[in-house]
């Protein structure tokens, strides 16, 4: 059965946190008198994308409101988005009713892949939930050790002190990539009750995710190095890449490099 989209909601949210970041020098206006509010005002935006107050402000109520492409264009250009935004911008406003979340499944054939690889691997799905983890992830991240239904990418990362202290200073910098990253995803999918429990339960077992989760930043996926204080092997350095699955684009595989 079909769930009641709250995509609207999460866009006006999202463009009402763009434009608080926002300052009038930021975009060749002038400060003026004091302000009661952070960033900008509705008006501002507005005139700086060409469209009338009442139906930006209407988008910002997440009230039904359609705009075209050329709007989001312009409105992206007014809250000085970044590539990765104003993609997500595009994608709040083309979401409609969605069907219910239902976790997928990992295929024989990946997971024996992955197990073929003397690399850490691991695969996850929509809600990052995972699927499956081949010898050498699991040497690193000891994701057999999660219960059943807690076996997803950030109650793994957010949750466990192990996973603090695996990445050591920049588990903080980490940690809020993967939220910002996460965010991209669960905009679409924000009234399901699947993403309102692991919503929950990072509210509960992470006491920065809360603060983390108001900014509303997103990421994209992007490849990287990470450094691991292994309890055992000591300091690792990974080079770290996704790749999406061409038999299931909603599954994501995760490859760990030594560097």
């Amino acid at each position: 059965m079909p769930v009641i989209d709250k995509s609207r909601s999460e866009l006006g949210d999202f463009l009402r946190s763009r434009r608080e970041k926002l300052r009038p020098r930021d975009v060749g206006l002038a400060d003026g008198r004091r302000r009661r509010t952070a960033g900008l005002r509705r008006e501002e935006v507005a005139e700086l994308a060409g469209i009338g107050v009442d139906w930006y402000v209407r988008l910002e109520q997440g009230r039904s409101v359609n705009p075209s492409l050329s709007t989001i264009d312009a409105l992206a250009r007014a809250l000085k988005l970044s590539k990765v935004e104003h993609l997500h911008l595009k994608a709040l406003t083309r979401s409609g009713e969605r069907r219910a979340f239902q976790q997928e499944t990992m295929p024989d054939s990946l997971q024996r892949m992955i197990d073929a690889m003397k690399q850490p691997a691991y695969v996850t799905g929509r809600r990052w939930d995972l699927l499956g983890w081949n010898k050498s992830a699991n040497d690193l991240f000891a994701f057999d050790q999660l219960p059943g239904e807690d076996r997803n990418i950030l109650i793994s990362m957010l949750t466990r002190p192990s996973a603090r202290r695996l990445f050591g200073a920049t588990w903080a910098d980490e940690a809020k990539r993967v939220v910002a990253q996460f965010r991209a995803t669960h905009d679409l999918w924000a009234d399901d009750p699947a993403f309102r429990d692991l919503l929950q339960k990072l509210r509960k077992g992470c006491p920065e995710f809360s603060l983390w989760w108001q900014t509303h930043d997103i990421r994209g996926t992007v490849a990287g190095i990470k450094r691991l204080h292994h309890s055992k092997k000591g300091i690792l350095s990974f080079e770290h890449s996704s790749f999406q699955s061409n038999d299931d684009p909603s599954l994501k595989i995760v490859i760990y490099t030594p560097a």
